[in-house]
C-alpha cells in the first residue's frame, strides 16, 4: 500500500489500552526497550550505573512506547489524573507511508501491522514529520550498552544503526513465533487462538492495562473492548483509522484523546 486509503485484512491486530487501569508505571517501556534491543540515548554511558549521560534530552530520546501522563485542568478537590501509553498506532491508513521516498515503511504486512524496513531507510524523517501520533524515532547514535549488558541482549531482534528511523512493530518477532509454533502444533497460523500472540507491552502490565489480539476475531477479547462505548481512539476525526484503541469511563479522557476543542462564542 503505497498511497492513501484502506486496506482491508483478515487478520487486525491491534489492542486496547485501559486508561482507567493505568497507573503509568512504566514497566511497558521497560519490557519494550528489552525486548526490541533499544539502545541508550546517548553513547556516552555511566557503565556502572547503566544511564544515559543525557535522558532529559527528549529531541534524541529513543523510546517506542511512551506514557504521557493528562489530567483534567480542574483545581483540587476535583483533580483528576490519568496516563496514557502510545506506542505505534498501526494506522489503517497510516500518514507515514506515501511520504517515504525509499518504501522503507509499508501498511502490506500481515494483520495490517505498519512495517519499518531499516536497511531502506535513508534517515530523511518524513514519516516523522507526518506521522501525528509522534511514535517515530530517529536513532541519532550508534547503539552502545554499558560494560556486559550486550550479552543480555534478544536474539530475536537485530539492532540497528545510527541514521534510520525507528518505531513500535507490535513485537513483530513474537508473531513469527507464534505463527511457527502453531505450525509445529498443527494449528493454523493465519488463525491464532487468543493469547498466542501478544506483545511484551502487554504481556508485563501488572494491571492488565493492555489487552492484545486480533480486532476482526470475535473470539479475542480485544474485539468486545474496542466495540465498547466506552473505547475510543487518538485524534480519530483525522481520518487514519488506528488500530490501538483507548478504554475509558471518564468523559475528559475521550474529549482530550480526540484533542477536542471547547466550542468558542462566535462573533
Amino acid at each position: 500500500m503505497s498511497g492513501h486509503g484502506f486496506k482491508e485484512f483478515k487478520v487486525r491486530w491491534g489492542m486496547v489500552i485501559d486508561v482507567d487501569k493505568c497507573t503509568g508505571c512504566g514497566a511497558c517501556m521497560v519490557a519494550c526497550q528489552v525486548e526490541n534491543n533499544i539502545a541508550p540515548v546517548n553513547p556516552e554511558v555511566d557503565a556502572w550505573a547503566g544511564v544515559a549521560y543525557d535522558a532529559s534530552n527528549k529531541l534524541r530520546t529513543l523510546n517506542w512506547l511512551t506514557v504521557y501522563e493528562i489530567n483534567n485542568k480542574k483545581p483540587f478537590p476535583e483533580y483528576e489524573v490519568a496516563y496514557m501509553p502510545r506506542p505505534c498506532m498501526q494506522c489503517a491508513s497510516p500518514a507515514c507511508v506515501p511520504v517515504c521516498p525509499v518504501v522503507a515503511t509499508d501498511k502490506n504486512e500481515e494483520g495490517g501491522i505498519v512495517s519499518q524496513i531499516y536497511p531502506r531507510c535513508i534517515g530523511c524523517r518524513y514519516c516523522m514529520a507526518a506521522c501525528p501520533y509522534h511514535a517515530r524515532y530517529f536513532n541519532w547514535f550508534d547503539p552502545t550498552w554499558p560494560a556486559g549488558m550486550a550479552k543480555a541482549l534478544s536474539p530475536s531482534t537485530s539492532t540497528r544503526p545510527r541514521g534510520v528511523v525507528e518505531k513500535c512493530n507490535f513485537c513483530h518477532t513474537r508473531f513469527q513465533q507464534a505463527k511457527d509454533k502453531a505450525r509445529q502444533e498443527g494449528g493454523d497460523p493465519n488463525n491464532l487462538p487468543d493469547g498466542a500472540y501478544v506483545t511484551a507491552c502487554a504481556e508485563v502490565c501488572p494491571n492488565g492495562a493492555i489487552v492484545f489480539g486480533d480486532l476482526n476475531n470475535p473470539e479475542h477479547k480485544v474485539h468486545d473492548l474496542a466495540h465498547s462505548k466506552h473505547s475510543f481512539r487518538l485524534l480519530e476525526r483525522l481520518g487514519l483509522g488506528p488500530q490501538v484503541y483507548y478504554y475509558s469511563k471518564r468523559e475528559w479522557v475521550h474529549r482530550l484523546g480526540d484533542n477536542y476543542l471547547p466550542n468558542e462564542k462566535k462573533a
